[in-house]
């Protein structure tokens, strides 16, 4: 029988995945938005709170975090979910996405550790003008036992995800539980070659997507 926490940890990653099927289908991946698993969100999330009376502290307090965390998203997927239906977004999208762009590849590089990206108009070292990166930094993450590490698979979807919509591929996007298998069939792979921690990246080259797993030790 499923315990408190446990009920909390399911609103958690539920709320991840309506998360990522919403940034689908603004994305242009789905044709409808995610009402199914909304709805089963929704109906946890309101049946913890009916027993909220029930928990200890530490249970309420984030029982409260995660049904906040919930409420603003289901405000801006609303207001989102009316622009695409009223054509609404084509107002100042260019100026928008730039700045979604840059903020997106900032976050990638301090992620990644990278140097910061000299001003433009900078000399190099040989005297040569420097000259700044085309594409955002990859996002790394390790896997050793795919089972157990739900959570870092729905992060490397969610990168995967966000870099597609970056370089507008947005058809044939794979779902979660697609990737879901992909990730452990080409781990079990890897490892079954003598590996046993196994680096996946998301990056783009190209303009084009590119998810890569190599076994880093």
């Amino acid at each position: 029988m499923a315990t408190v926490d446990d009920d909390l940890s399911q609103i958690e990653r539920d709320i991840r995945t309506l998360k990522i099927e919403y940034e689908q289908f603004f994305g242009g991946g789905r044709k409808r938005p995610p009402t199914d698993t909304q709805w089963r969100v929704d109906s946890l999330v309101r049946r913890m709170n009916e027993r909220i009376n029930e928990f200890n502290f530490a249970q309420r307090f984030r029982l409260n975090n995660l049904t906040q965390t919930y409420a603003k998203y289901q405000e801006m997927w609303r207001k989102k979910t009316t622009q695409k239906e009223t054509g609404a977004t084509q107002h100042h999208f260019g100026a928008a996405a730039k700045a979604i762009e840059s903020d997106r590849a900032r976050k990638a590089a301090l992620e990644a550790g990278t140097r910061a990206v000299p001003p433009a108009g900078s000399i190099d070292p040989a005297g040569r003008p420097a000259q700044r990166p085309q594409e955002p930094a990859a996002f790394a993450l390790a896997l050793s036992s795919p089972e157990h590490e739900k959570e870092k698979i729905y992060t490397l979807y969610e990168k995967l995800i966000e870099a597609r919509g970056e370089t507008g591929e947005k058809a044939n996007a794979p779902t979660l539980k697609d990737f879901e298998r992909f990730v452990k069939q080409k781990t079990k792979e890897l490892q079954d070659k003598g590996g046993r921690e196994v680096e996946y990246t998301v990056g783009i080259e190209g303009g084009r997507v590119r998810l890569k797993a190599r076994v880093s030790r």
